[in-house]
């Protein structure tokens, strides 16, 4: 899949393509910003002393009180003067008497563009919902990198990852409190991680992103995306500021039901009622859209209008019925479910008006991609197994994580892969399903024959020092044994050139890509040498060192140990829809540029989940 991307500035334009997981490494980056200038190390407030401002004429001053004390006054409002008005174009009183209250207040200017008072507004600095102190990146991260290559890597991304753990990882980055680079607009780069966080799906932490900004200060762009991280968190009503008060320049069916739903809980129900009935008198397709618009603001206030809501005749289920469906608890049809892209499925998985079975079939797509925890699913399925009278195949799969849990290791062993083989397109759901259950098995020589998937399943949560216990039981060569190579926190000897060929001869995976993904994780890791490297990249078929201008631009903020453009780049490298679309070459340079800036655990699980999922 290939885009191509206009660039403002310097009459950059970035004609070669996306570099996707999907395709043979390609030239991402235009001349010139092959060096990134280094982030300078941030000067610790406390020993930062700001001069104080000099004072402006007629300014209000702080007012003292006491020694010590001092009462600054609050933020004040502009008034413009009555002299600057224009009278000339007043409506006539037959068309004041028909205009809206918005109309009205837009004429008048009366209309708020802030929806919180002045003295709590916030800067536009640092935008993000995770500080550094709580695993975010550091604010200055990009402040000085081009702003125009980050423009590009952020743009770039527009689709889900391979790898789970590669979305962790980016999205982590893309929540921290961030400074924009300099010269570009903070509501742009909040804007584009905010469209980036949505591409992946993760719409919670994009709709907490925006929330981070002050809706006077929404651009169209910032808008449109906080509007669709809102619908696909089934979020409606938390639309309303944005639809209320931001400048989006939109009068699609679309805004004009958010635009009636909103009016309808601020207190307008009757005005709601008839602008979203002449809508559905002008509408000859989608009807049912706008009914559901009308179902869920006639819950506003003393609304009583019944509306009846028929799926006969609809074939395809779209965002906005999916998310309407969900938040008024209005059943969907079977029928429309299984032929609804699995993106859209996973949403169910956080909607909290939705009951624990009803979230269950999204939990294991979104726990897949990264978006739940092994924790998550856990605590999902245990809502579950306590409802009484339930059935279904999520029951059983409940039953079942009992079982793992409990019992002699054998019977917990048996409930592990019975619910490792329900997983159907999305089984890599389960594995992480079952991280924990995996983690209280015994490491014994009994149950070495499942050791590959017990060890695979640990790592997708990240529990490395339980998947350790088994490296002295599983065989040499083994790829149970290749994961822990992998995988392991302390690894100090190199992988020998005869455990590489045991595992490459065993090797019965199409095209022998967990030997390719194995040799690109351990050379990434530096745990392999040179030597093996160039035989097995000679017998597999791959090349790890010829350049590109991404391969080129990874190892460059590697170099100047960018953590925040790194991780920002090797998402941009991960996308795609699956593993078998990733290349040896892109997961090299991924894994050594992590770990070259010091996120050796994301390295780490990335290289191991390659050759698990391969």
């Amino acid at each position: 899949m290939k885009s191509a991307w206009l660039i403002g500035g310097a009459a950059l334009a970035l004609t070669s393509a996306v570099v996707w997981a999907q395709e043979a490494p390609v030239d991402l980056l235009p001349p010139g910003f092959d060096k990134p200038a280094p982030t300078p190390a941030p000067t610790p407030r406390s020993t930062q002393a700001p001069a104080p401002a000099p004072a402006q004429p007629g300014a209000p001053q702080a007012v003292p009180t006491q020694s010590g004390e001092v009462v600054q006054p609050l933020p004040q409002e502009q008034v413009p003067a009555t002299a600057d008005l224009d009278l000339s174009n007043l409506p006539t009183l037959e068309e004041l008497e028909a205009m809206s209250t918005d109309e009205l207040d837009e004429l008048f200017g009366l209309k708020p563009k802030y929806d919180i008072p002045p003295a709590a507004r916030r800067a536009l600095e640092r935008v993000g919902v995770l500080g550094a102190e709580e695993g975010g990146l550091p604010s200055a991260s990009l402040a000085r990198q081009p702003a125009d290559l980050v423009r590009a890597v952020l743009a770039g991304t527009k689709g889900p990852l391979v790898s789970r753990w590669g979305h962790i990882l980016l999205r982590r980055a893309l929540a921290s409190r961030l400074d924009a680079p300099e010269g570009m607009d903070p509501v742009e780069f909040a804007t584009l991680r905010a469209q980036a966080l949505n591409a992946m799906g993760e719409y919670g932490v994009s709709r907490a992103l925006v929330q981070d900004v002050d809706t006077g200060n929404y651009s169209p762009a910032l808008t449109d995306a906080a509007i669709e991280a809102y619908v696909a968190s089934a979020d409606i009503v938390g639309a309303c500021p944005a639809v209320r008060l931001a400048e989006a320049g939109r009068d699609d069916a679309q805004w004009q039901m958010l635009a009636g739903i909103c009016n309808a809980y601020a207190g307008e129900e009757t005005r709601a009622q008839n602008d979203l009935r002449r809508l559905l008198n002008r509408t000859q397709d989608d009807r049912i859209d706008v009914l559901l618009a009308q179902r869920f603001a006639g819950a506003a206030g003393r609304g009583r209008r019944a509306v009846t809501i028929e799926w006969d005749g609809i074939e395809t289920l779209s965002p906005w019925r999916f998310a309407l469906a969900n938040a008024l608890g209005e059943p969907i049809p079977d029928d429309l479910l299984g032929k609804a892209a699995p993106e859209l499925i996973s949403r169910s998985a956080l909607i909290p008006a939705l009951t624990p079975l009803q979230r269950a079939q999204g939990a294991g797509i979104a726990a897949a991609g990264g978006i739940l925890s092994s924790a998550a699913m856990v605590d999902l399925y245990s809502q579950i197994f306590a409802e009484e009278g339930a059935e279904g195949d999520a029951v059983q799969t409940a039953a079942r994580l009992r079982e793992a849990y409990v019992g002699d290791p054998a019977a917990r062993l048996a409930a592990i892969k019975d619910i490792w083989a329900g997983g159907g397109d999305y089984a890599y759901g389960r594995v992480v399903l079952t991280a924990y259950a995996a983690a209280r098995m015994p490491a014994d020589e009994a149950y070495a024959d499942d050791a590959a998937g017990l060890i695979a399943s640990m790592l997708a949560a990240g529990l490395d020092r339980d998947a350790m216990r088994w490296a002295g039981v599983v065989d040499d060569g083994s790829e149970a044994a290749m994961l822990l190579a992998l995988a392991s926190p302390r690894r100090a000897q190199a992988v020998t050139d005869g455990e590489l060929d045991s595992f490459t001869d065993d090797d019965d995976s199409a095209g022998q890509r967990k030997s390719r993904m194995l040799l690109a994780g351990l050379a990434g890791l530096g745990r392999v040498g040179d030597a093996e490297i160039a035989e097995y990249s000679e017998r597999l078929g791959i090349n790890l060192a010829t350049p590109t201008r991404w391969t080129r631009m990874i190892d460059r903020a590697a170099e100047v140990d960018n953590r925040a453009l790194v991780a920002m780049l090797a998402g941009l490298g991960m996308q795609g829809s699956g593993w078998d679309r990733m290349t040896a070459r892109h997961l090299y340079h991924i894994v050594a540029a992590l770990r070259g800036v010091g996120l050796e655990a994301e390295a780490r699980m990335i290289a191991a989940e390659a050759v698990a999922r391969a």
